[in-house]
């Protein structure tokens, strides 16, 4: 009998595990990066690839620091939204160019329109890696201090 109740017990926790997550929202995934310092990158700018975006440029006032690539489709979704801000000029927007060739980022804005300050490339991936990127595109509000107090996911 207790032969066949484990596998039964087991497929039960499984289902009820599955269960949960699907009930979970994935843009609310926590961020163990919130309330605490952004992570240091020193990268070539995407549009001036001699020149650098460092961490340290950000400090100084609230940004949001949006990872965007040339490949993703939901970014085209939220680029309408990123040009709306900047037109405000309520928030200083900076880019990071998340694992894609020069040439394509450069079209794709070309084509889209331009919300970002500068945008930096980070071409390997390593950089979103130090900010838990996953997948593109997420959104940082750092603060004047640096500190991350906000991570949007989509």
């Amino acid at each position: 009998m207790s032969r066949y109740l484990i596998p039964l017990l087991l497929f039960i926790a499984l289902v009820g595990l599955f269960a949960i997550g699907l009930g979970m929202d994935p843009r609310r995934v926590p961020s163990p990066f919130i309330g605490k310092p952004a992570p240091a990158f020193d990268l070539p700018q995407l549009h001036a690839p001699g020149q650098r975006l460092t961490h340290a440029m950000l400090r100084g006032r609230s940004v949001l620091l949006n990872v965007w690539a040339s490949w993703c489709v939901e970014c085209r979704h939220e680029h309408g939204l990123l040009l709306q801000l900047a037109r405000q000029h309520q928030v200083q927007i900076y880019g990071l160019n998340y694992k894609d060739p020069r040439a394509d980022a450069l079209r794709w804005l070309e084509e889209f329109g331009d919300p970002y300050v500068l945008s930096a490339a980070d071409e390997d991936g390593r950089v979103g890696i130090d900010y838990g990127v996953y997948g593109v595109p997420e959104t940082f509000v750092v603060d004047a201090g640096g500190i991350i107090r906000y991570k949007h996911i989509g």
